[in-house]
């Protein structure tokens, strides 16, 4: 798991590549790489290494249709950092408990 969650943390961190899922996720529907590439000011080998990135790290899916490769959003794998960031959500969720049982002891006894 620890790999899954570097890989999609590395694809994410771009925020090029976090545009991409956007307009795949609000589109709704597979789009063609070219119609990708027409929405930023980059080229199609650019978007292509965008793709990539986004592809290895399970967050779209590609396919072929004819000559030309539609890419699909498959934003479910979000969920193993969603997951990951909830460990932390707990902890500091408990840590600021402790503080308030803390802070409630000391001016209550008082």
């Amino acid at each position: 798991m620890p790999e899954q969650v570097d890989r999609i943390f590395k694809a994410i961190a771009d925020p090029t590549r976090r545009e991409i899922i956007n307009l795949l996720v609000v589109a709704a529907t597979s789009l063609s790489i070219t119609q990708i590439t027409e929405k930023f000011d980059i080229s199609r080998q650019g978007i292509t290494k965008h793709i990539k990135s986004l592809e290895d790290a399970g967050l779209i899916s590609i396919s072929s249709e004819g000559r030309e490769k539609y890419c699909s959003a498959t934003p479910i794998q979000l969920k193993v950092v969603y997951d990951w960031l909830t460990s932390y959500e707990q902890f500091w969720t408990d840590k600021l408990n402790d503080l308030d049982d803390f802070l409630n002891k000391k001016y209550t006894t008082n």
